[in-house]
């Protein structure tokens, strides 16, 4: 790593669409896939995982709720053309939107059929302004033909697939109930990248009982191994009618509390890797009823805010204290040190 020159922060406005956060947004990453801003639109199209199923005696994950992490719950009544068209709209006139992937987000994507796939990926391709498509699934559902399928696609289009490894610790995926190893998530993500040439991220859970910071280091110095272009990160959270809800009410699991999750966000970010994109740095529930702890999870903008104000006044940045070894590393870490120099003034 480099020691670059401190020196003092200069005030200066928030840039627009968080450009000027001192971690490599997804953002950052689309612009330069695509040449230009693209907004997600988040559908549901399955209900159903294998957790749920009860294959292989697993259980329901301790955190899910029953709309499986869709983002808005009506969606797995609507129709999927229903789906996209109203997102669309909304999105479109809230941010002068023109560009669009479709995020297949609720429970397992790939726990159907290749012919539902198929069909659901030509639905939402067929919309002049939908650049691609980003599907939602797990390590343990990755057959041969929906890695075909997916490369098939990503040949004419642009397919982006996040995987729910949630931890790379298995003490934590067991408390977890994920039903599937760390090890497992190895396999899977190094089977997609040598199978495929999709844009390839994960999923991180920080807050579990028997975490540590060093484990946290850790899991970064995994990431920057790993053949993925992307991580988004989740603060374990307690929902309504989930497993976790029935122990926090018996004493058996407290949520993490938002300085030590700032601080484990901080140590990640800081040994992670430039290149690797974040897509947000905290889980936020849309659904404030179903809420139950803790409470700061309820202010999405607050707990980004939060994380980058303390980044900030720790003059910290992502890849602080990682060892670039080529020019683009080097480039891309010099930029993220520029970034850290920098306060906001003004607030959205």
């Amino acid at each position: 790593m480099i020691d670059f020159p401190q020196k003092k922060p200069v005030k200066v406005p928030m840039e627009k669409g968080w450009l000027g956060v001192p971690y490599h947004t997804i953002s950052e990453h689309y612009n330069k896939l695509f040449g230009e801003k693209v907004y997600k639109v988040p559908v549901a199209v399955v209900d159903d995982c294998p957790n749920r199923r009860g294959l292989k005696g697993m259980q329901t994950c301790v955190f899910c709720d029953v709309w499986g992490s869709a983002a808005n719950a009506e969606s797995l009544s609507m129709e999927l053309r229903a789906q996209i068209e109203k997102y669309h709209g909304i999105i479109s006139n809230k941010y002068n939107a023109k560009a669009f992937l479709i995020y297949f987000q609720a429970y397992t994507n790939t726990f159907t059929k290749v012919s539902a796939l198929r069909n659901n990926f030509d639905v939402a391709l067929s919309y002049p302004w939908v650049k691609g498509f980003t599907v939602g699934t797990r390590p343990d559902c990755l057959s041969k033909s929906v890695l075909d399928l997916w490369q098939e696609y990503h040949e004419k289009s642009f397919v982006a697939v996040e995987l729910g490894v949630q931890s790379f610790y298995n003490d934590q995926l067991e408390f977890m109930r994920r039903g599937h190893t760390a090890e497992d998530s190895i396999a899977a993500i190094n089977k997609i990248a040598s199978s495929t040439t999709v844009d390839l991220g994960i999923h991180l859970i920080f807050g579990s009982p028997t975490e540590t910071d060093e484990q946290i280091i850790e899991t970064a110095k995994i990431c920057n191994d790993l053949p993925i272009t992307n991580v988004k990160l989740h603060n374990l959270h307690v929902l309504k009618n989930t497993p976790l809800e029935e122990m926090y009410h018996k004493g058996e699991f407290l949520p993490i509390d938002k300085d030590t999750y700032t601080r484990r966000v901080e140590l990640f970010l800081q040994h992670l890797s430039p290149r690797l994109a974040l897509h947000r740095l905290a889980a936020y529930s849309s659904r404030w009823d179903e809420l139950v702890a803790p409470e700061w999870t309820r202010n999405k903008m607050g707990i980004h805010q939060h994380i980058i104000d303390v980044l900030r006044s720790h003059g910290s940045y992502q890849s602080q204290n990682f060892a670039a070894l080529n020019e683009s590393d080097l480039l891309l870490q010099k930029r993220l040190f520029e970034k850290s120099q920098r306060t906001d003034a003004v607030r959205a």
